[in-house]
């Protein structure tokens, strides 16, 4: 009877692998996200450009919305055409995105506040709880508190009972 469910357990990790590979959708964070919360942020420096609808954040750039933070080293901020409200936040270096007890690391994030949708690029690894997961790209949408590992998804399952 064990050795059946070695066997079996087996089967189903490699057969996981090549879906795993081409993607993964996940529960992210603990509540969703009311994306029309106020946005904070705080930052080193700041640039605002009138003319372009842009400002720029520089050194130890913190953004939070709700349960949400996003933290970077530089953060590029658009707004929409009338100019009232923040309408897309771009972070680069060392972008680290939390969310109740889940953590994600990657090289680049665009958060579109309108959508609630979050890409996050460049060797991306999620943290949840014990679990780690590697992927190229990470595709969150936090109004639905879910999100989707893409290109060469890696972890490691335990099969243990």
């Amino acid at each position: 009877m064990r050795f059946g469910f070695l066997i079996v357990t087996s089967l189903c990790v490699a057969l996981a692998g090549p879906a795993i590979s081409q993607g993964a959708n996940i529960a992210f964070g603990n509540i969703k996200q009311d994306t029309s919360a106020p946005v904070e942020v705080s930052a080193d420096n700041m640039d605002i450009n009138q003319n372009t609808g842009t400002a720029v954040l520089t050194g130890n750039v913190l953004i939070g919305q709700g349960a949400m933070r996003i933290s970077a080293r530089t953060v590029s901020i658009v707004y929409n055409s009338d100019r009232s409200q923040i309408s897309q936040l771009n972070a680069s270096g060392g972008v680290t995105l939390v969310s109740g007890d889940d953590a994600a690391e990657a090289a680049t994030a665009e958060y579109n506040v309108d959508s609630g949708l979050i890409l996050l690029s460049g060797n991306v690894l999620l943290v949840q709880g014990q679990a780690a997961i590697t992927a190229d790209r990470m595709r969150v949408d936090t109004s639905a508190g879910t999100a989707r590992m893409e290109g060469r998804v890696k972890t490691v399952l335990d099969v243990k009972n």
